[in-house]
């Protein structure tokens, strides 16, 4: 299968997908691999956790090489990397305790000398489908804590970047202890994996999402989905506007856009308008390219070409329907790869598919409101609700707002702080998601399953004690 270079356009890299006797093979492999895993104590299975980090950081660079090529930037494939070992040390310190609090012992119930405990029973094989955009830090945001409750892991990553595949699992071969791999594959590997895992944790399309929920139902597993966002912005009439175009401007177009807690919909009081969108165009105007030279630059090439494609289908409809581009709103072919400057849009309108559909691009369209009740109305019409951000000028008035915002997550004076905060439980509403939250101590507890042990401490009931005319 050739693969995609998004910065020259080239196909210049080939994988070999995985068929179903193959991966069926891998998966019993991956089974009687977690049987001594699971043995393990937690905290022995997070000292082993900490040796994969070690051998992540002696193939950092092979592992870095491999991201660039599949995605079109440097720094931010460094910064995955370094994303994935505060992970493993997050967990480290975390897992073992946790794990400890949620065994409870000897929990005493209403009924006189009855007691619980509760065990934790990890699903033997987890499967991941992850997602292009993070390859590295999405393929493995989920597989480190299910490594630590005692699973096995499969992940099937994005065919659009695979790469770093091979260099990840040479990392991956040097903790023998270690029951994860990684494997090459499209969408019908990933169907092909479904009946033979126990758990699957899918990021994706909300279209994809609705694919691979039936097929977990069919195979009658749990999943969790983390799917598609439109996150809103609002920016009350209190906000400093300048500060508030730094802001949004940064969490639309971090990584061209193309992350799901992405900024794609601005609310801006109408009283600090003109101010905001003059800081915002000036902004979006200076943001430059990471072409010619990969090592310089803020935003790099739109990784897949379909989403491209996507993107510019969204702008074209906007002005043909009325929204006036005050920066951007053309994607550029650059040595054969696509970039698109940050586009800024007004007088934009709901039924705009802009207004509608995930964009995943460095699309900022504003829309101006009067008072913050229509504000709210607007940020909570449409089929998403992964998060949000409201800005103002003070704590308290834009939690006032936030609390009234049909989202997972809020981010209070700043924007797309899911993206590095890992401590705080969310839920995705909406279209945006299904199942457990993958942050906070749901992230790890969600790959177990709870058995009871429940004790009879006195004398057993007999028979007699539920026959006829008892208790008349």
């Amino acid at each position: 299968m050739k693969i995609r270079n998004p910065r020259s356009g080239a196909h210049d890299y080939e994988i070999a997908p995985f068929d179903a006797n193959a991966l069926a093979i891998r998966a019993g492999e991956m089974r009687d691999l977690q049987i001594g895993w699971s043995a393990y104590s937690p905290s022995q299975r997070c000292k082993i956790m900490l040796k994969f980090a070690d051998a992540i950081e002696r193939h950092r660079e092979a592992i870095a090489h491999a991201l660039i090529l599949d995605t079109g930037r440097a720094a931010i494939s460094h910064v995955e990397i370094d994303e994935v070992l505060g992970m493993i040390t997050r967990c480290e310190g975390a897992a073992p305790f946790q794990i400890a609090r949620a065994s409870a012992k000897d929990r005493q119930t209403s009924i006189a000398n009855i007691s619980t405990s509760t065990q934790l029973v990890p699903y033997p094989l987890i499967g991941i489908i992850s997602p292009w955009n993070f390859p590295l830090m999405l393929a493995l945001m989920d597989a480190i804590p299910a490594l630590a409750a005692g699973c096995s892991v499969i992940v099937k990553p994005s065919e659009i970047t695979p790469r770093f595949i091979r260099p990840l699992m040479a990392a991956i071969a040097d903790v023998e202890e270690l029951p994860l791999t990684v494997i090459e594959g499209d969408g019908a590997t990933g169907r092909a994996m479904i009946p033979l895992i126990d758990y699957l944790a899918f990021t994706g399309s909300v279209a994809t999402g609705r694919v691979v929920a039936v097929a977990a139902a069919t195979a009658f597993i749990p999943a969790s989905l983390e799917l598609g966002g439109k996150d809103p912005m609002i920016i009350l009439a209190s906000a400093d506007p300048v500060v508030a175009a730094e802001i949004a401007l940064r969490a639309s177009v971090f990584n061209s856009g193309q992350a799901s807690q992405s900024i794609e919909r601005v609310y801006v009081a109408r009283a600090i308008a003109e101010p905001f969108l003059v800081a915002l165009v000036q902004q979006a105007k200076a943001v430059r390219f990471n072409y010619p030279d990969i090592n310089s630059g803020d935003i790099g090439p739109l990784i897949s070409v379909a989403q491209a494609d996507i993107v510019q289908a969204q702008i074209d409809d906007a002005r043909e329907n009325g929204a006036h581009v005050l920066a951007g709103g053309q994607i550029e072919t650059l040595g054969g790869g696509k970039y698109l400057r940050p586009t800024v849009l007004a007088s934009v309108t709901p039924d705009m598919r802009v207004m509608a559909e995930e964009t995943f691009g460095p699309v900022i369209p504003v829309t101006l409101f009067d008072s913050s009740d229509e504000a709210i109305r607007m940020a909570n019409d449409g089929i998403y609700g992964l998060s949000a951000a409201v800005i103002a000028g003070s704590f308290k008035e834009a939690e006032v707002v936030g609390a009234q915002l049909n989202v997972g997550a809020v981010s209070i004076n700043d924007g797309a702080l899911t993206s590095i905060v890992w401590e705080a439980e969310k839920s995705s509403f909406g279209l945006s998601g299904l199942g457990a939250s993958r942050m906070g101590e749901s992230g790890l507890l969600r790959f177990f399953r709870k058995r009871a042990m429940i004790r009879q401490t006195g004398a057993a009931l007999p028979l007699s004690a539920y026959g006829e005319g008892v208790g008349k």
